[in-house]
């Protein structure tokens, strides 16, 4: 992806998630989270920060092409890329790590339905949490909400991907070995398991990444209603 492309959508991100940044601005507290306005605010700026955190890792490159979330070859199987390529075998790696990240990118748009679900059925208890919470509180409350659920939509997307590569096969004999012995993790000895958890690894990071962004960084953006409910919690 064009740096020029990219850092102009970690722009926009940065926007929709300027509606946390005025944490540091005029306050409401925890009481008027009951007023409806505040509530519809809050609602609508976790939305458009989960569908940006989309937008970013959903395109081309958006796992590839950032060295932040960008999924490697998992275990020792890492730990070999070096002698596979002397092998003669450096072309099937890089495939592998290619179609592993696009299976990625593929499966994140996957969330959307399911991480606006989530806003929509926040409480009053999941809002004084955000607000209150910590610098990561908003992806927390997504992947106690949604992880479960989303690994299961995922696995199909990265399955397909995956599995046009010849050396997912070999990959999943040889870590089934290993995992067996104790030389890697189960959950990283299916190579479609294993992409799907870094698959959700990157969405909440990224969600984690922007939010942290604008809490340290606070500037005033959006509606009144959405500096309203983003004041600061004195």
């Amino acid at each position: 992806m064009d740096r020029r492309q990219f850092n102009g959508i970690s722009i926009s991100a940065l926007g929709v998630f300027a509606s946390l940044a005025t944490l540091q601005a005029q306050a409401i507290t925890m009481a008027d989270l009951s007023n409806a306005d505040a509530s519809k605010g809050l609602k609508t700026a976790l939305e458009k920060g989960a569908l940006s955190a989309i937008a970013i890792l959903g395109a081309q490159d958006g796992f590839l092409g950032n060295e932040k979330v960008r999924i490697p070859l998992p275990g020792y199987l890492n730990d070999a890329a070096g002698l596979l390529r002397t092998l003669g075998q450096g072309a099937r790696v890089d495939e592998l790590l290619t179609a592993m990240n696009r299976g990625a990118e593929a499966a994140v748009p996957m969330a959307k339905d399911m991480l606006v679900g989530a806003v929509k059925t926040m409480t009053l208890t999941d809002a004084k949490g955000i607000l209150a919470g910590g610098e990561t509180a908003v992806s927390t409350f997504f992947e106690q909400k949604t992880r479960p659920q989303l690994g299961v939509k995922f696995l199909p997307i990265v399955s397909k991907a995956t599995e046009k590569v010849g050396l997912v096969d070999k990959y999943n004999q040889l870590a089934g070995k290993a995992a067996d012995i104790g030389l890697m993790k189960k959950e990283d000895a299916n190579i479609q398991q294993y992409v799907t958890s870094k698959a959700l690894d990157g969405l909440f990071f990224m969600i984690a990444e922007e939010e942290k962004k604008i809490r340290q960084n606070p500037v005033s953006y959006g509606s009144a209603i959405l500096a309203k409910v983003f004041g600061a919690l004195q």
